[in-house]
């Protein structure tokens, strides 16, 4: 496989990614130092604006990653830009992705660099390819819960901490939704190329609703109380407690007004 015919074009970060990276530098600066009259304002725009950032890194990590397979269309295509309008579906990468956080507090993976799998030899490399994607969020929630389990939050304001918090609940939630071995999710295609022809041809007309049908797994409470006790378990495991992340959405939401109990946690 060769990278020759790409233009330096194809590879500039674009702009659009460059300022999300400013408005997120700067709102958790605000949120860092208490600059904003609201402090939830300043912490909505900082975990909004950061979880914008880890969307166009999942997205950045399948196209790489499928580069380096051999579908060197992705460049041409955009998506080594960072460029969250370069997406197949930009409403389904970005926009509804940004909506559930708003209303329900979840990390929905959003979907949707078109990789040419056609291109691509080998079965480890389409799984590679699929898992590229929720190990960039696996990574993203090791960094912002680093200094919980580092034991370093001397010094850390506490509505950056929750802000921090709420954040890496996000990136846990991405990860395991999309690691989920559910048809359209990157779980089965890490699984759909060691799976049987006849059998990955009888899922295949499932996998635009497959997004739809966990979606609606998670309204049924059981089902709902089993996830996110796997998600608090794994974030108490890196030092996050369950009041951290309460208080990061509770201060997130902040046009709904603030918990006693947040207020006074120091």
């Amino acid at each position: 496989m060769t990278t020759t015919a790409i233009r330096p074009g194809d590879r500039r970060i674009s702009p659009v990614f460059v300022g999300i990276l400013a408005v997120t530098a700067v709102t958790g600066w605000a949120a860092w130092t208490g600059f904003a009259e609201q402090p939830g304002v300043a912490v909505f725009l900082f975990v909004t604006s950061a979880w914008i950032v880890s969307l166009c890194l999942h997205e950045y990590a399948h196209a790489r990653t499928a580069l380096h397979g051999g579908d060197v269309t992705v460049a041409a295509k955009g998506y080594l830009t960072l460029n969250p309008l370069a997406y197949t579906h930009a409403l389904l990468s970005v926009v509804l992705p940004v909506l559930f956080v708003i209303m329900g507090g979840i990390g929905l993976p959003g979907g949707a660099v078109f990789v040419e799998r056609g291109r691509i030899r080998g079965r480890r490399r389409h799984s590679l390819v699929s898992a590229a994607g929720p190990l960039t969020n696996v990574l993203f929630a090791v960094v912002c819960t680093a200094p919980f389990w580092l034991d370093a939050l001397d010094g850390v304001p506490r509505d950056f901490r929750f802000a921090l918090a709420f954040l890496a609940l996000l990136q846990v939630t991405a990860a395991l939704l999309n690691l989920l071995p559910v048809p359209g999710l990157d779980g089965y295609g890490v699984l759909e190329p060691w799976l049987p022809y006849r059998l990955r041809r009888q899922v295949e007309p499932f996998a635009p609703f497959g997004l739809l049908f966990v979606f609606a797994l998670l309204w049924v409470p059981s089902v709902n109380g089993a996830f996110f006790g796997l998600v608090d378990a794994v974030l108490r495991g890196l030092g996050i407690s369950d009041l951290d992340t309460y208080c990061g959405y509770d201060l997130y939401r902040f046009w709904r007004g603030g918990s006693e109990v947040c207020a006074v946690t120091g």
